[in-house]
């Protein structure tokens, strides 16, 4: 099972690997590194190693959990996480592509994003596993008390969420952008 490891390792190396072709900067163009970057509307957002967005990817660990043992529920555990850290990998390159982030600068509170970071985005990616392993080890009800907790804590603290930043990927309506924008 060890080189399930070693393969979810080389998964966050392509990842890397992706984002710096894609011209993404290893670190915030600020030049440091903060643990927490927690202001949403300027330059170093997606830019440090964590954010409001953060919870976000743990959450979507709990859903890759959920989805995966729903799918494969005979798969070990690890190679369900090797699944889990392939999509997310997937994710994160994606939306680090031009046009992704030319729609997410749509929306009010992306108007100035210029994409993830290399250190913010495999941090999200390591963020997406906590999520897969905590959903591992907890109750269902847990694993659901957790996901309404983080997205009601986002929506509290920066009116923003993973359920709305999907919803917002499909329709911008305008009573949404306004409430953002207070």
């Amino acid at each position: 099972m060890k080189w399930v490891y070693a393969l979810i390792l080389a998964v966050f190396a392509v990842h890397a690997a992706a984002l710096y072709f894609l011209g993404q900067p290893m670190i915030c163009e600020c030049g440091y590194v903060e643990m927490w970057h927690g202001i949403v509307s300027d330059s170093g957002n997606s830019q440090h190693i964590s954010d409001w967005y953060t919870p976000s990817h743990v959450i979507h660990g709990v859903l890759f959990y959920a989805l995966f043992t729903l799918l494969f529920p005979r798969l070990p555990l690890a190679y369900r996480l090797l699944m889990a850290a392939g999509l997310e990998a997937a994710w994160e390159v994606i939306e680090n592509t031009p046009a992704v982030i030319n729609h997410y600068r749509q929306q009010t509170l992306a108007q100035g994003y210029v994409g993830d970071s290399i250190i913010n985005s495999l941090a999200d990616g390591a963020a997406s596993l906590v999520g897969f392993l905590f959903a591992s080890r907890a109750r269902v009800v847990v694993s659901v008390a957790l996901v309404i907790l983080l997205e009601a804590a986002a929506l509290y603290a920066i009116r923003d969420s993973l359920a709305l930043n999907v919803f917002q990927f499909f329709a911008q309506p305008e009573w949404l952008a306004s409430w953002q924008a207070k």
